[in-house]
Order: structure tokens, then sequence, then C-alpha cells
């Protein structure tokens, strides 16, 4: 076990299109909420005395919504009862949260990467998208931070924002990449059930850009941050060489993980887990010194393996062969040969230098690539 993400559900205010498990900051038992969270590290690390962390994720919600002296004592926790030392520690945070005082404490305990959810610099998205931060308090946030000492920075872009065109896009584009990060990541937006932009596109409220829109944004965010001296390693990632973040890779390298936290899920043991999303059913169990654990699912050999193709695509270097000959002791051609075959005439897949990788146009494809290795 090399990796724990630890969720942390709290926000000052929620975004019309985020499904992630969350609340409303204020009046929630947010100490309880971290003593529980000190339990379960606990349980954990009595369960698996072995482990040892080589990188921490901390994200939500938004972790940097907590206050100073609640900062610290996760921060703390982390330090004292996880088997973490040194490696990657990431908090993900939201323009605006942070402070001098928060970005001090997240130093002064090691955390040495930052994720921002940026989305977009155009003022009015932000507003019609429920970001309560403007362009400006980006600006301030990375002054902050590299300040405080922070040179592994990320900001997250969303593309395909209602109403938004592709000049937008390229306006948001030019100005994060004037920041000169060493990390971005970009995505489209998906519309989720049970979010305020869901609710609007079932009535017929929600302007999206079409799919030809969003495929020209696509290629405009790949084209720039190449130009830009970035390499794209992963679908929607992009960064300096040494600033890949290796958090990501333990999700794409089929990897096992603990996953902490209300609604966290983690991979241990050949199992997947889900906790419970509600506080008060995620608190119970662990007052009793019981895991808070909702579902839980043995992975099947042949879902692990499907499980390995499509995470392991999404990576521009693709599926090694020859690992995954060694972890599974056959060929990937003799699990999924018809389905490689059919991907790679539709110039979707190619094989080379023994690994199987997404073509260009498998990029702008990748959900019907990686849903040919579902079964059924």
């Amino acid at each position: 076990m090399k990796a724990a993400y630890i969720h942390i559900p709290f926000c000052e205010h929620i975004c019309h299109y985020c499904d992630f498990n969350k609340f409303f900051l204020h009046t929630q038992p947010v100490d309880e909420y971290l003593n529980m969270l000190k339990k379960e590290f606990v349980i954990y690390r009595e369960m698996y005395p072995e482990a040892c962390l080589e990188t921490v994720f901390v994200g939500g919600g938004t972790p940097t919504s907590l206050n100073g002296r609640q900062l610290e004592t996760l921060c703390q926790a982390i330090r004292d009862l996880l088997p973490y030392k040194e490696g990657e520690f990431t908090f993900e945070a939201n323009p605006g949260d942070l402070t001098e005082e928060k970005l001090k404490i997240l130093k002064s305990f090691g955390v040495n990467r930052l994720s921002i959810g940026v989305q977009s610099f155009n003022d009015e998205l932000l507003k019609k998208v429920g970001r309560s931060h403007r362009a400006k308090d980006v600006h301030r946030t990375i002054r902050l931070a590299r300040r405080a000492g922070f040179t592994n920075i990320s900001i997250d872009l969303i593309y395909a924002l209602p109403g938004q065109t592709e000049e937008d896009f390229l306006k948001t584009l030019r100005e994060a990449l004037a920041l000169e990060l060493p990390h971005y990541s970009g995505y489209s937006l998906i519309v989720e059930p049970k979010t305020v932009f869901y609710n609007l596109l079932r009535k017929g409220k929600l302007n999206l850009p079409g799919e030809e829109s969003e495929a020209r944004m696509y290629e405009d965010l790949m084209d720039n941050m190449v130009n830009h001296g970035l390499h794209q390693y992963e679908i929607s990632n992009f960064s300096k060489s040494g600033f890949e973040s290796k958090h990501n890779f333990v999700y794409w390298n089929n990897a096992p993980y603990f996953g902490f936290g209300a609604g966290a899920h983690g991979y241990v043991n050949g199992k997947r887990y889900s906790n419970y999303g509600p506080l008060k059913k995620y608190m119970e169990p662990l007052g009793c010194g019981r895991l808070p654990v909702f579902t839980e699912h043995e992975v099947t050999p042949r879902e692990a393996m499907e499980e390995e193709m499509f995470l392991g695509l999404r990576k521009t270097a693709g599926v090694n062969i020859a690992f995954f000959q060694k972890k599974f002791s056959v060929h990937p051609k003799e699990v999924f040969g018809k389905e490689i075959e059919e991907l790679i005439s539709k110039r979707l897949l190619i094989e080379k230098d023994g690994r199987i990788q997404l073509t260009k146009r498998g990029f702008f494809l990748g959900n019907e690539v990686f849903q040919s290795f579902l079964k059924g």
C-alpha cells in the first residue's frame, strides 16, 4: 500500500456541476469529523502495519475551507497516524481559500503539491457555474503560494461550459499558461445527476456547446499545452518533465490505495470499497471502533484485467504488454484480442514498442475505447 486519498467533504459554496460527496461547511460537525477520520487512520494502520505511503492526496469538497486550527489538526493526524514519511503530499484548494496562514501551515507539515480548482478565467462564466472566486483571486493565490515556497502547483480547467465559446476557452488557456506552472489538468464538463446543471438540462435551460465545438476545445487544449513545452502524459493531464502527478498514476496503474473519509473510495487487498457518504452514517461506526464501509466488492481476475486496460489506456504511454503479462500471466491479446484488433482497425489504438496506446483520434473517442473492454 503506497497511496492514500483523504476526503474532506466541506465547502463554502456548492458548484452547479459538482456531484462529489460534499456539504455546506457552516453548522457542520467539522471537529467531530476530523476526530473520526483519525480513528479510521488508526484502524487501517493496525490492519496493514506493512503499509508505507509514498503519496497522500487530500481532496474534497474543499480541504482548504477548514480554518487554520482544523487544518493543523488534519495535517498533524496525517503525520502522526499514517505510515507516511516523505513523497508527494497534495492538497486540493480553491482560489481565495488559501490565506498566508493556511499556506504556512501546509508548508510546515510537508505538503509539497497544490491542486487548485480554477476552471476558467472568465468571471461571468465562473459566476454561471457557481464558483465563488474570480480571475484576480487565482493570480493572488498563485503569488501567495509561490511566496510560501510552493513550486509544484497544478490548476484544473473545465471546457465546454454553458455558453462557452472556443475563443473564450482560448483566452482562458492563454491566461493559464502565462502563469508558467509545471502542471495543468483540463476536463470537459460532464453533467452528472443530482446537480444543478442536471436539473437545468432536463428543463431545456442549459445551453451547452455542441460536440464539434467541444472537440475543437480539447484540440486547442492539447496543442497549446504542447506548444508551451508541456507534455501530455494522460488524456486530461499535462506537465513539465518530473511534475507528473504520482498519486494519479496509482489510479491509472490500477494499483491499491486507501480511501479515508465520508464517501471515499479505496482499493485494498483486491477489494474495491466505498465509505458511507452522509456524515452521521460515516461517523457512527467509527465511534464504535468499526470501519465505515458502505459497499465492498472483490474484484475478479477478469475485472482486474478490464480495469488494467481502460485505466492504463488513459496514459499516453498506454498499457505495457510485458507488465500486463507479468501481473496476470497472460498476454492482453489472449483476453482482449478481438477488441484490440477492432480498435486498431478503427485507428483508435496502436501497438508500438511493446505497448498498446491510444492514437490521437483515440484521445477524442476515449470513452468508446474504454467501453470496449467492459464485459456485457
